[in-house]
């Protein structure tokens, strides 16, 4: 760092601007709790200037991506900026393959803002062509969550909570009093024949339907932290939409974040996963946490024919160590078992990873998430009539 000490709060409070734009929530307050924590802790090293500011101005596990690479281009390596400004060039520049790259972008779109206020979404214009809206519409439904800008990312977040299950409904064996249904009630006409008379009436009752339990398994390891990021946002949408929705989280350990998600507000139920959470980021022990979550808790959650989703890229650090009569398991307790996986989106993909390999045989559907149309898909899969899958117990 060149900046001398007087000019260290300007400095703090230009960073904090960037940290805002990128979509991290800094405010006046905690602008003012850096400076103060810079001059008590005093600067003899990089290290102390990071977790000076890192302390103050991030308290959300999921923001510290964006504040490593921040730091990294705001404070040591100043030429970044002109490799981030042609990363804003058209979409064919970039190298699908550097996930890193995207995240990265947002950093790009604050530090070239030079505006001090958050980047503001336009208000929706009555007046505006239908055509362009549509276009809009359908590029941000097909974008690579990867891809997606800071506020790409939050209108994604919009559509996403507007999405919803319906006619999620099985058969199951319970039954209710029906007028006309196929199925006679015998202890209900009995009962009706103690009252007396000539004629019987003869009872009948019908099954019920409703909707089977949901099981999400979510891989949160650092491949997948975008997308897991933002299918959160669908699963807080699912949770507070209907009943027995089951999240867990899983790296290199399995977390349970079902009551987390059920606050009402979004962010302090993102919030609150983030503090139960402990492997963000890290690595991938499929296998391990398929036994822990098959051994603590298959028999609590996955009665009366719950649909199971699965979402991970299937890399696991341990090599597939003990996975497959895991998932194999997990297959025989689940009504239905569809794997959600980002690395669909590219047309060349194929199976080749052993994770991969050992997971296919064992699942009932296999599907992108992506963007927002693969996730609009899985609605519609979710929600259409049931045809092939077994009544629920």
């Amino acid at each position: 760092m060149t900046e001398s000490s007087g000019h260290i709060a300007e400095n703090i409070a230009h960073f904090a601007g960037v940290l805002r734009r990128a979509g991290v929530p800094v405010g006046p307050r905690q602008v003012l709790d850096a400076i103060e924590a810079v001059q008590v802790a005093g600067i003899r090293s990089e290290s102390d200037l990071y977790w000076a500011l890192h302390t103050t101005l991030i308290h959300t596990q999921d923001m510290r991506e964006i504040f490593n690479q921040a730091f990294h281009i705001f404070w040591r390596d100043p030429r970044m900026l002109e490799r981030m400004m042609a990363m804003m060039l058209p979409e064919l520049t970039l190298p699908p393959e550097e996930p890193e790259e995207q995240t990265s972008r947002r950093l790009a779109e604050a530090l070239l803002n030079q505006e001090n206020t958050p980047v503001q979404e336009p208000e929706p214009d009555v007046e505006i062509d239908a055509r362009e809206t549509m276009s809009a519409a359908e590029i941000l439904r097909t974008k690579d969550f990867e891809q997606m800008s800071a506020a790409e990312s939050a209108e994604a977040r919009k559509a996403l909570s507007r999405l919803h299950l319906k006619q999620d409904k099985v058969l199951t064996r319970r039954t209710r009093p029906s007028s006309r249904g196929p199925l006679i009630d015998m202890r209900a006409t009995l009962r009706a024949s103690l009252r007396g008379g000539d004629i019987i009436p003869l009872k009948r009752r019908e099954r019920r339907h409703r909707p089977p339990p949901l099981v999400v398994l979510c891989d949160i390891s650092g491949s997948m932290s975008v997308y897991a990021r933002t299918f959160l946002h669908f699963l807080h949408a699912l949770t507070n939409d209907r009943d027995r929705v089951h999240t867990f989280l899983f790296g290199t350990r399995l977390t349970h974040v079902s009551r987390q998600l059920r606050h009402k507000d979004v962010d302090d139920a993102l919030s609150s996963v983030s503090k139960a959470v402990e492997d963000w980021d890290g690595g991938t022990r499929i296998g391990e946490t398929l036994r822990r979550f098959n051994v603590d808790w298959a028999r609590r959650v996955l009665g009366q024919g719950a649909t199971v989703l699965l979402v991970t890229d299937g890399l696991d650090r341990d090599g597939a160590e003990g996975l497959e009569p895991e998932i194999a398991r997990l297959h025989r307790a689940s009504r239905r078992l569809i794997w959600l996986n980002p690395l669909l989106r590219f047309d060349a993909f194929e199976p080749k990873a052993l994770g991969i390999r050992t997971m296919l045989p064992h699942v009932d559907e296999f599907r992108p998430v992506h963007n927002l149309a693969s996730l609009e898909d899985l609605v519609a899969s979710l929600s259409a009539p049931e045809k092939k899958w077994p009544a629920a117990a």
